[in-house]
């Protein structure tokens, strides 16, 4: 176990926490942001067969809504962005796969791209992660991390089409 107190299992009696940790990946005893970025992974594959602004369309929905849910799991747990909170890992790679190329190596891609990102935090992203507060804040920096990781893809894509 890291630095941080592990989600019990007991959290998923709440439905909003049930949402915020991605389902209870977030309980993860280790690396709970890898544990509920995987849970994307199949939405994204299955997602793939739907058009491109239905795809757009359905993770701003997502983030919308993840701005309320990640701000009130946070607030019942009384921690601002409990690692366990992992709705924004969801939505940040669901955001990153818009990038990628088609199949499962763009999957993987994204994957791995977004989870950099996502722990490494270069700038701007870290001051986000610190300047802003609740759920806006929550979500917002793995966005931004997202919007890293499509970078990259997109630039691969246009380097090796």
């Amino acid at each position: 176990m890291s630095d941080y107190q592990r989600l019990p299992i007991s959290v998923l009696k709440n439905p909003v926490h049930v949402l915020a940790t991605g389902f209870g990946s977030g309980c993860a005893p280790f690396a709970p942001g890898t544990f509920g970025t995987l849970v994307a992974v199949p939405f994204a594959w299955l997602g793939a067969a739907f058009a491109w602004p239905i795809r757009v369309l359905a993770v701003a929905a997502l983030f919308g809504v993840g701005i309320w849910i990640c701000a009130a799991s946070a607030r019942r747990l009384g921690v601002h962005d409990h690692p366990g909170i992992v709705w924004d890992e969801i939505v940040g790679y669901l955001a990153t796969a818009l990038a990628a190329p088609p199949g499962l190596g763009g999957l993987v891609a994204a994957f791995g791209l977004f989870r950099l990102f996502d722990i490494v935090k270069p700038w701007p992203i870290r001051d986000l992660d610190h300047s802003l507060h609740g759920g806006l804040g929550i979500m917002l920096d793995d966005l931004a991390a997202a919007g890293y990781a499509a970078l990259c893809l997109l630039i691969y894509q246009y380097f090796f089409p």
